[in-house]
């Protein structure tokens, strides 16, 4: 499922502290890693953050026929972007060079100084940059000199290297909780792989991502399998380790993709990018990998800045076709549901239920929840909620409701829940069983000298509600009402509704599972009407209407909608009749009733803003 919450400060956050690694495992490299993202314009809490992949260049860094060009403008593009992107970090899969000399290196080296003190990253040594013969275990190089630890220690997000310097990690704070970037050498010595077992031990809370040179070779069609190296990284380090969820390789072209199934039945994607093989070298080519914890999804995207750069009126046949790839392999999404990958290691701790008394802010008419606070035996999960039955308004106003069954239905029509959406102080729902042919449901209504009965609300009100869909959305309920104020809109003297027996205030589902807001406001004969798009199902959704005595605008989960009419709507009129939840009045009778369900309701008398509702929206 989606994630429920939708705005920045309801994401579950992960802890970013993580036990050090043992002095034993991480001899003369740096303190334990910090959780910021280094620079600036980057937003940690954001949900949505990009990381950029940057495969095979060595063919930009070949003796006399190096060009450090494209390699530099995709540095400039990333920092660039950093901001409207929100990139959190870049790293490099290995044969950053042809040779590994000192000329070559030297070169590479001066490139990547551009990122310095403007996004973190690392980089890992290919077959190209070092010794193909050796493993970690090498020794000296002159890739070690270059983009050895030092080269990383001043990065906020630098946690480590391995003892021979070619393994590092990096602890990322993005998306609102914090991620290992685990780099590997292109020939991982047991003593490495030693190594990185006792990094994902020491953050095991963390999700990882695995970067390597050799890892998978592509089959065609853009699909991939496990290289003979890789096989053994899979089996010694990857499989064992429910964390590592991505892992992504150059090395091999062209570009491949696959999901593994690691030792505790869950998917590894493992990606391979590298195009070292087209035009210019790859020309500086980079995948940017767009995390997305809202919809559940990474966005992938794969082009040169440094060909996008250049006059499009001035590009050559080969600069245009390279530009930006969109073939499947290149361009494509995949699905992770990041709290359910996640949950065995780092499972969801849901927020807590709030007291009544921490969400009634100046102005509060009315709240309404169904736990134990506010409904007399709430608690057990399907119980019938009788006839009679009171709900206290536990903003002490004397608008308590009552529960009435609808026509002939049936006891079990409502029932008690402890579904809820994630955001709602109780946690505790009722659950309504209204339809039609014939008509049945159950209303909460207010008594008939409640104060709500007859408030105006001319200097400004929000109302709010949490309702569920369920899912299958069986049957005909279209016209549905969730609540209102009783009374004919005819016997206010209101004529340019729609007709003079629907009530002066409602809040409703079309056919199509919009949302419809109708008022009849004070002073003036008109029924401006919102409509919303359509509302999801089996998912929760946060309702609040907010008129600020000029005019009226509803959000749904924190966000405008697109028809809030714009003419002047001051208060409701109302006629001293009953407000109720669960049903809409027509003709002062009540048809079909709620379908669905409906959490914590409340009513304030003035204008919230989206961070003052009951669930705060950033």
């Amino acid at each position: 499922m989606p994630h429920p919450f939708l705005g920045r400060r309801t994401l579950l956050r992960a802890a970013v502290a993580a036990p050090a690694v043992p002095a034993s495992v991480l001899a003369g490299t740096p303190a334990p890693a910090r959780a910021a993202a280094g620079g600036h314009r980057f937003d940690r809490d954001d949900p949505r953050f990009t990381i950029g992949v940057l495969p095979d260049t060595q063919y930009l860094f070949d003796e006399d026929s190096s060009d450090p060009a494209p390699l530099r403008q995709t540095f400039r593009f990333l920092t660039g972007e950093r901001e409207s992107r929100n990139i959190a970090f870049m790293t490099h899969l290995g044969d950053v060079t042809e040779h590994g000399s000192e000329h070559e290196i030297g070169l590479a080296g001066q490139a990547f100084a551009t990122l310095d003190g403007r996004l973190p990253y690392s980089v890992l040594a290919g077959n190209h940059d070092v010794d193909s013969g050796t493993d970690d275990q090498r020794g000296e190089s002159v890739y070690l000199r270059e983009f050895g630890p030092r080269r990383y220690a001043g990065m906020p997000t630098f946690g480590g290297a391995s003892p021979d310097g070619y393994n590092s990690y990096h602890v990322l704070a993005a998306g609102g909780r914090s991620w290992v970037v685990l780099a590997l050498d292109w020939r991982v010595s047991d003593r490495g792989i030693q190594w990185a077992q006792g990094v994902i031990d020491a953050h095991r809370s963390l999700p990882v991502i695995l970067t390597t040179h050799d890892l998978a070779w592509p089959e065609g069609d853009g699909t991939a399998a496990l290289s003979e190296f890789g096989q053994r990284l899979w089996d010694a380090l990857i499989r064992r380790n429910d964390q590592i969820f991505l892992t992504l390789n150059g090395h091999y072209w062209p570009p491949g993709r696959t999901v593994l199934r690691n030792d505790k039945g869950h998917d590894v994607h493992v990606h391979i990018a590298n195009y070292q093989d087209r035009y210019y070298g790859g020309a500086g080519m980079v995948r940017l990998y767009a995390f997305d914890l809202v919809r559940n999804v990474i966005d992938v995207e794969t082009l040169s800045p440094w060909l996008l750069s250049r006059d499009p009126g001035e590009r050559s046949p080969l600069e245009a076709e390279n530009l930006e790839l969109t073939g499947p392999a290149d361009r494509f999404s995949i699905d992770v549901d990041f709290d359910e990958r996640f949950a065995g290691f780092a499972p969801r701790t849901p927020p807590p239920p709030r007291p009544a008394g921490d969400v009634m802010p100046r102005g509060t008419v009315a709240y309404w929840r169904f736990d134990a606070e506010g409904l007399e035996g709430a608690g057990t999960d399907g119980a019938v909620v009788r006839a009679g039955t009171v709900v206290r308004d536990l903003a002490g106003g004397g608008n308590d409701l009552t529960m009435e069954l609808l026509h002939d239905s049936a006891p079990e029509t409502l029932t008690w829940s402890a579904e809820h959406h994630e955001g709602q102080p109780a946690h505790a729902s009722l659950r309504f069983d209204g339809g039609k042919n014939p008509d049945r449901g159950a209303v909460l209504r207010s008594g008939p000298g409640a104060p709500v009965n007859g408030m105006t609300f001319t200097s400004g009100y929000t109302i709010e509600a949490f309702i569920r869909l369920p899912d299958p959305f069986e049957g005909d309920h279209a016209w549905m009402g969730v609540l209102n104020w009783e009374g004919r809109s005819g016997d206010a003297g209101k004529t340019s509704g729609w007709s003079p027996d629907e009530p002066t205030c409602s809040l409703n589902l079309s056919p199509e599972r919009f949302l419809q807001y109708v008022v009849y406001p004070t002073g003036r004969d008109a029924d401006p009407t919102s409509w919303s798009h359509a509302l999801p199902v089996g998912r929760w959704t946060h309702v609040a209407v907010v008129n600020d005595s000029r005019r009226t605008v509803i959000y749904v989960d924190g966000s405008r909608i697109a028809r809030n009419p714009s003419q002047r709507s001051r208060g409701i009129t109302t006629l001293g009749r009953p407000f109720a939840i669960g049903g809409t009045q027509f003709a002062l009778r009540y048809g079909q009733g709620y379908y669905g369900w409906i959490g914590d309701v409340r009513v304030v008398a003035r204008a919230l803003r989206p961070e003052d509702f009951l669930m705060p929206f950033a």
